[in-house]
């Protein structure tokens, strides 16, 4: 059995709210430095869309690659209906300063298998940490 084909849909977009610096979070020693980002998924198309799954390339400036994909969005499978968004906010503990990007994968009220790209955002360790 092969993977659906995922398209992408004119009005689904992801828009990166905040991304902070928490130093306060707690971070084991090999990777001292959490983040936490808010995200918002918007749906101005004309079609319902359920949100199946991520996944997120994070790339260290030493070169590591870290990919995070699964199920769903923070254990929840958000349906938008058109003119709608979904919120939300998560972490990630780094090493070093990294960028980040990838895609939420989703199917419509018609069964069509859709993709929406996050757009890049870097994970940038403050001078004074």
């Amino acid at each position: 059995m092969s993977s659906p084909q995922y398209q992408e849909i004119e009005g689904l977009q992801v828009r990166v709210d905040d991304v902070i610096y928490m130093p306060s979070l707690d971070a084991p020693a090999d990777k001292p430095h959490p983040f936490v980002y808010f995200i918002t998924i918007v749906n101005d198309s004309v079609e319902r869309v359920r949100i199946m799954g991520r996944k997120w390339v994070v790339r260290e400036q030493d070169g590591e690659v870290t990919v995070v994909e699964g199920d769903g969005v923070v254990g929840q499978s958000p349906v938008l209906e058109p003119g709608e968004d979904f919120s939300y906010n998560s972490y990630h503990i780094t090493a070093r300063q990294a960028s980040v990007q990838g895609s939420f994968f989703g199917v419509t009220n018609t069964g069509k298998h859709v993709r929406v790209s996050i757009p890049a955002f870097t994970l940038e360790i403050p001078d004074w940490a």
